[in-house]
């Protein structure tokens, strides 16, 4: 079956607990403190394998949870680091974040690898917090908890040139006799349901790889028919090659299908009318087509080529492919829309983004007169502090204060023992 959508859930690890400990060797009076660190949680990473061909696997497996890393041990003994969690995934994947609908990564060469969701660091150990006015502390961190995201996966075909064409044009058939594909054929509409993929070579020995997609139809970039699941996969596509019925079989005008098809590629996205473009003029065996292949020539007002070719017979088919090679030696690869602003470095492209910090926290008034914070910031060194030690509770009120919430409230009206929510623990607000 091919799939070429999914949405998972992946969670990097945790990091591990640092530790509160000390030395009690013999022959070793006043050892101090002794806790070593937690490592460090492994993160989700998503890498491509070019054995795979859809996002199947990911109909059962939705979701990704990275190992913690391992808590910190006396004796100033580290915590190990989790080992990543790797993720295969098929060339020409695109990871979108499910929230903010941001490009995460595009995977298109076998072995690439992309960070989905990061582990968290490891907590300090008490040997971490030792100063001259406190050399014995016991205060430790929690390890930092691991990134979580749902996240899109959309696969988009990586295929040097795409057909295109309404149902029952010959695609398939156009395929099947150029390359080893065997896409199913038959005398109906929209036989091809899914893309296929096919490697054709030229009698000079070259080589390019083709995709028949499904047909379209009108309305298509509105989600009518097949719509986006058809027109997704020409998005990487180098050439289009626009396949027509010119013996009108099922009784349509060649013309107006050709520029219905057009309209379509344009407003799903222009972009793809910057395509090079080749005009198959198919099943010229056929009674009538010659006629109206030059009454379609008459009308045509664009500068692409026209090949009158019968896949059927294979005629014509020789220099439909030399000119199909020759047009992609010349055309560069058309990035997809959000790589617009990214620098390539070798073989991978890398993305240098300006984000901006988002708020500490944010304070809202529940019915029962209590104030609710909500926050990452807040809600991480919540998640970092180990609650059964008091210098450990002091130091996250420290925090707290550091981060202007205690003014904060003072401001939006929270007096001496007013409740403060937290997730589902309650603090009693204090002057």
């Amino acid at each position: 079956m091919f799939v070429d959508h999914a949405k998972v859930y992946v969670k990097g690890g945790d990091g591990g607990n640092g530790m509160v400990a000390f030395r009690r060797e013999k022959y070793m009076p006043n050892g101090g403190p002794a806790g070593g660190d937690g490592g460090k949680g492994a993160n989700v990473i998503f890498e491509v394998n070019e054995g795979l061909r859809t996002l199947m696997d990911f109909r059962f497996a939705h979701h990704f949870k990275a190992p913690r890393g391992e808590h910190g041990m006396s004796k100033n003994m580290h915590g190990a680091n989790s080992k990543d969690l790797i993720v295969k995934v098929p060339p020409g994947t695109v990871v979108i974040d499910a929230k903010t609908q941001e490009v995460i990564a595009d995977l298109v060469e076998n072995g690439q690898q992309a960070i989905i969701a990061k582990g968290g660091r490891g907590g300090r150990g008490n040997s971490r917090f030792a100063t001259p006015a406190n050399p014995a502390p016991e205060l430790s961190e929690n390890g930092e908890p691991g990134q979580d995201r749902e996240v899109q996966l959309e696969l988009k075909l990586l295929a040097d040139v795409g057909l295109v064409g309404f149902p029952s044009v010959g695609k398939s058939t156009l395929l099947s006799v150029v390359s080893a594909a065997k896409p199913k054929i038959a005398e109906y509409h929209f036989t091809t349901i899914v893309p296929n993929l096919g490697m054709v070579e030229t009698n000079d020995g070259r080589s390019f790889v083709m995709a028949d997609l499904p047909g379209l139809i009108e309305g298509a970039s509105q989600g009518v028919g097949l719509g986006h699941q058809f027109l997704q996969h020409i998005e990487r596509t180098r050439v289009i090659v626009h396949v027509i019925d010119m013996a009108a079989t099922d009784g349509r005008d060649p013309f107006e299908d050709y520029l219905t098809i057009n309209q379509e590629l344009g407003e799903y996205n222009l972009r793809l009318t910057e395509r090079p473009q080749i005009i198959v003029a198919n099943k010229m065996d056929m009674p009538e087509a010659e006629e109206n292949l030059a009454t379609f020539k008459a009308q045509l007002k664009d500068d692409f080529p026209v090949f009158p070719i019968s896949a059927l017979t294979r005629k014509g088919l020789r220099e439909l492919l030399f000119t199909i090679a020759d047009m992609i030696e010349h055309t560069p690869e058309f990035p997809l829309e959000h790589d617009q602003e990214e620098v390539v470095t070798g073989f991978h492209r890398v993305v240098y983004k300006h984000e901006a910090e988002p708020d500490p926290f944010t304070i809202t008034r529940e019915s029962d007169a209590s104030y609710l914070v909500v926050g990452e910031k807040v809600e991480k060194l919540f998640k970092m502090t180990d609650f059964s030690r008091e210098e450990s509770v002091r130091r996250f009120s420290r925090q707290l204060r550091g981060l202007g919430l205690d003014k904060a409230l003072r401001e939006r009206g929270a007096k001496d023992g007013d409740i403060v929510k937290l997730f589902e623990f309650e603090f009693e607000f204090v002057e």
